[in-house]
């Protein structure tokens, strides 16, 4: 593997757990209240993704995570909205697994209430929200209209449901291929990967899609870990290719946004 692509997929991997809908009817689906089983251990040297996800119908995992894009991911929220808290929430970084009850996959809300109640119970989370005025990413249609195409995927053509979105890191280039994707789910990926900013959708769109965004990488997205693209690439930046290739646009602007505040946390105990 070239070391540019193994680095790349080292540090980005970054997930949104994928969404679906059950075919069984609603009398047999759990309640999903919380894990039947959860393990979660700190990450081994050298990991080499990060990466939240249903592995099956009931194996939820996330791997190489630090507390704080635990909590982002739970309550769906950009890192930069997570207040408080020792140092370790941001340093530390753990591997999860879970098993959901049943048989039945859980969608993306049950997923991540059923995270909400782990790291409660785990790390001892207790925070309070306030509400901040903050810069933030508005997400919005050009005046040109959106290049969306609406999504032909059947939401249960596998147990997995849909595949996850995700950025995928290749020498020079980054790809983000959605599938049955919602407006507020890419704001949400955008915001917990890429951007150093909360992302607002103001689309107004509702519906799902398949599209998919190339672009090349530059010192601000993803924490500066892949530095300044190539000066010869003929891809458009993150921001150009929003616009061209989707129609859409992201503009600076202030926002408020719920930030969460961090009031006592607790390393986990060994599991």
């Amino acid at each position: 593997m070239p070391k540019s692509l193994a680095f790349g997929v080292a540090m980005l991997a970054f997930v949104l757990p994928e969404t679906g809908v059950s075919t069984q009817s609603a009398a047999a689906k759990p309640s999903f209240d919380e894990f039947e089983v959860a393990t979660i251990k700190p990450t081994s040297p050298n990991p080499a993704a990060r990466w939240i996800r249903m592995l099956s119908a009931n194996e939820f995992a996330a791997k190489n995570h630090a507390l704080k894009t635990l909590i982002a991911a739970a309550y769906n929220l950009s890192p930069q909205a997570i207040l408080g808290g020792p140092a370790w929430v941001d340093s530390d970084h753990y591997d999860i697994t879970a098993r959901t009850p049943g048989r039945v996959r859980p969608d993306l809300n049950e997923q991540m209430s059923m995270l909400r109640k782990l790291l409660a119970d785990r790390f001892q989370l207790a925070f309070h929200r306030d509400e901040k005025e903050m810069r933030v990413y508005a997400l919005t249609v050009t005046k040109g209209g959106a290049k969306l195409q609406e999504s032909t995927l059947s939401p249960d053509a596998s147990p997995q449901g849909p595949p996850p979105l995700i950025f995928t890191v290749l020498p020079q280039l980054i790809r983000l291929p959605a599938r049955y994707a919602t407006m507020g789910e890419f704001a949400s990926v955008l915001q917990r990967a890429a951007l150093d900013l909360p992302v607002l959708d103001r689309t107004g769109l509702s519906g799902r899609y398949d599209f998919d965004l190339e672009f090349t990488p530059d010192e601000s997205l993803f924490g500066g870990a892949l530095g300044k693209g190539p000066d010869e690439s003929t891809r458009p930046g993150l921001f150009a290719a929003i616009q061209q290739q989707l129609g859409l646009r992201l503009e600076v602007t202030k926002g408020a946004v719920q930030a969460l505040v961090i009031d006592h946390v607790e390393r986990p105990s060994a599991n």
